[in-house]
C-alpha cells in the first residue's frame, strides 16, 4: 500500500466565501460553536417552524406526515425524542394509516416528545428506502432547533416493517441514535457492524414464523452477544425471543422504552466502526466520506494523540476532529493498521471547519472544529 499525506488546506475544506481561515484555541473554538449555532438557529427556526406547525417534513416528491406526544416534564439539557415507526408495508394506503393510528399510541415513554410518523410510501420497505435518512435528518434538526431537544437524547424503534426499518436504520444513522429497539421485524441485508457504540434491543415472539422474523432475531441476537465478547464494552444489546407470542407482543415489548431512556449518546467514541449499507452515508460520528460506495468499511481508533485507521476499501477519509476526541494543542499521529505514517503534525482549530460542520447538521454536540483529510491509495 502506498501512503500519501494530504494537510488540510482551506480549500479543500469548500469554505464560506469572504471568510479567513483563523486558527483558534480550545476555549475560542468552544465559544464560537455557541456562537455560531445561535445565529444558525436564530435562520434555521424561520425556515423550518411549518415543519412542526404542518406536522410534515418534505423532501423531493415526498411527505412524511408525523404526530407527536409530549410526556414528562422537560429535564436540563433538553427533552428526548423518540421516533416510532408504524407497520404495515406493501399494502394499502387504508392499511398504513391504520397502523400508523396504531403507532401514535402504542408506547408511552415517561419523558420525551414521542413522535409517529407515517411513511411517505406503502412499499414493503417503506422505512428505509432511501428518502427516509434525510427525512429524519430533518426532524431530529427540527425538534433540536425548535424545541430544544437533547440531541445526545435521541432514540429509533418500530413495528413490524417499522422494525425492519430500525434493524436498517439504526446501523445505517447509528451515530444519530442514543439507542434503538427492534419490534417484531426482519432485518433483511442489514449487517450489526456499525452498532459498535449504539446499545440495541431485539424483541420478537416466538411463534412469529413469517419471513422466519423468530429465527433471525436470534441469530441477531447471538450475533451481538459474540461481538460484544469478542470487543468488551462494546455492541451493547439485549434481546428476547418470547416463547408464547406470535407476531403480537401483546405490549411485552414496551418494557424497551425505558431501557432506551437509560442512555445517552456520545458523539465523540474513540473508536468508530463504519460498513457501508446500499443506501451510503456521508458521515458517521468523527469520519467523513465523499465518495461512499456500497460495502465499503473502515474502523477507526483515537488512542491519546494517535488514530489509526484500517480499510481496504476507502481511499479517502475526512477525520472530523475535536478536543472531545483528540488534543487539538498537541501534535497527531494518523496511522495504517500496519503502523504506516498516514499524517504527522499539528491541525489547527477553525471558524471554517465548525460552521462546515453546523451546516451540514445542526448539532452542535457533534460539531468538528478542525478537519483533516487524508488519502489512503493501493
Amino acid at each position: 500500500m502506498k501512503l500519501f499525506i494530504l494537510t488540510l488546506t482551506s480549500a479543500t475544506l469548500a469554505l464560506t466565501a469572504g471568510l479567513q481561515a483563523e486558527s483558534l484555541s480550545q476555549q475560542a473554538a468552544n465559544d464560537y460553536i455557541a456562537q455560531y449555532s445561535k445565529e444558525l438557529s436564530t435562520q434555521l427556526k424561520k425556515e423550518r417552524a411549518n415543519d412542526l406547525d404542518e406536522k410534515k417534513i418534505v423532501h423531493a416528491d415526498k411527505t412524511l406526515k408525523f404526530e407527536i406526544r409530549t410526556y414528562g416534564e422537560e429535564p436540563e439539557g433538553g427533552h428526548s425524542l423518540y421516533i416510532s415507526m408504524h407497520g404495515g408495508g406493501g399494502t394499502t394506503a387504508a392499511v398504513n394509516d391504520q397502523q400508523w393510528r396504531n403507532q401514535i399510541e402504542l408506547y408511552k415513554p415517561e419523558e420525551g416528545f414521542y413522535v409517529a410518523p407515517r411513511a411517505a410510501t406503502n412499499t414493503w420497505n417503506l422505512w428505509h428506502e432511501a428518502h427516509i435518512d434525510p427525512m429524519f435528518d430533518r426532524l431530529i434538526e427540527d425538534f433540536i432547533i425548535l424545541k430544544g431537544v437533547n440531541p445526545n437524547k435521541v432514540y429509533l424503534t418500530g413495528y413490524s416493517a417499522g422494525g425492519d426499518g430500525t434493524y436498517q436504520l439504526a446501523p445505517r444513522m447509528a451515530d444519530r441514535w442514543a439507542a434503538a429497539a427492534m419490534m417484531a421485524g426482519h432485518p433483511n441485508d442489514a449487517k450489526p457492524d456499525n452498532l459498535y457504540n449504539l446499545p440495541f434491543f431485539i424483541q420478537c415472539g416466538g411463534k412469529d414464523k413469517a419471513f422466519d422474523r423468530n429465527k433471525i432475531a436470534q441469530q441477531w441476537g447471538e450475533k451481538l452477544d459474540e461481538l460484544e465478547k469478542q470487543h468488551p464494552g462494546h455492541y451493547p444489546h439485549k434481546w428476547i425471543v418470547y416463547p408464547e407470542h406470535g407476531h403480537w407482543m401483546k405490549l411485552d415489548c414496551k418494557q424497551a422504552i425505558p431501557w432506551m431512556a437509560k442512555y445517552s449518546r456520545n458523539p465523540w467514541p474513540k473508536t468508530v466502526v463504519w460498513t457501508q449499507d446500499d443506501i451510503t452515508k456521508n458521515r458517521l460520528y468523527w469520519l467523513s466520506n465523499d465518495k461512499p460506495e456500497k460495502g465499503q468499511s473502515i474502523t477507526a481508533k483515537a488512542n491519546g494523540q494517535t488514530i489509526t485507521l484500517e480499510s481496504d476499501s476507502v481511499k479517502e477519509i475526512t477525520l472530523r476532529l475535536n478536543d472531545q476526541l483528540i488534543d487539538l494543542d498537541k501534535e497527531i499521529v494518523v496511522k495504517n493498521a500496519e503502523g504506516g505514517i498516514l499524517f504527522q503534525g499539528k491541525v489547527e482549530r477553525s471558524k471554517e471547519a465548525i460552521e462546515t460542520s453546523l451546516k451540514e447538521r445542526f448539532d452542535p454536540t457533534s460539531a468538528a472544529t478542525a478537519l483533516l483529510k487524508v488519502k489512503l491509495n493501493p
